[in-house]
């Protein structure tokens, strides 16, 4: 049951990003915060982004400031606010089912490769003994390259991929204007 809480102890959850929420009983929202800020850093430090890291400030003052938000409602709003994810929203069953179909191997192929970069860098530790030193530092260098090449292909494939469908929307527009002027004359 959601339930207000002692405020000192409130304060000392919100210092951690979800957590707040998590203690207040708001579990879906807590976890949803928890989880992109750690998801964040894990892709930081993962993908040698650094400047990645930019927005970790932002998820951390919106679940601080959220938790102090949920604490200072009146009781008859707060007992009637709805546990929801903060950032998976809660799609109607025929949405998460198209979703799931469409991005299935999307998923997949990130998997794959989250997999094999563990493998990888595991292997590397093991091969790199027998290894002359030149061919170990351009195998590493290799590895530490090769995601970040990869990452950023995926970025300008998904900003194509974007920009492909304004046009297409765009176009479907034009199309139908046309069609209604036709029809008005």
């Amino acid at each position: 049951m959601i339930r207000k809480k002692n405020s000192f102890l409130t304060f000392c959850f919100s210092l951690f990003p979800g957590a707040g929420q998590m203690y207040m009983g708001f579990m879906k929202r807590g976890v949803s915060l928890m989880s992109a800020f750690f998801l964040l850093i894990f892709l930081a430090i993962w993908l040698n982004l650094e400047p990645l890291m930019l927005i970790m400030p932002i998820i951390w003052f919106f679940a601080f400031f959220d938790t102090h938000n949920l604490r200072s409602t009146p009781d008859d709003e707060f007992y009637t606010i709805e546990d929801d994810f903060i950032i998976i929203p809660d799609f109607a069953k025929e949405k998460a089912k198209v979703l799931q179909s469409k991005y299935r191997t999307v998923l997949a192929i990130a998997l794959i490769i989250i997999g094999g970069s563990i493998l990888w860098n595991n292997l590397f530790d093991i091969l790199i003994w027998s290894m002359p030193d030149f061919i170990s530092d351009y195998i590493r260098s290799l590895g530490y390259i090769l995601p970040q090449l990869f990452i950023g292909a995926a970025i300008i494939a998904f900003g194509f991929y974007l920009i492909r469908g304004k046009k297409k929307d765009l176009d479907n527009n034009d199309a139908v204007e046309m069609l209604e002027d036709k029809g008005g004359k």
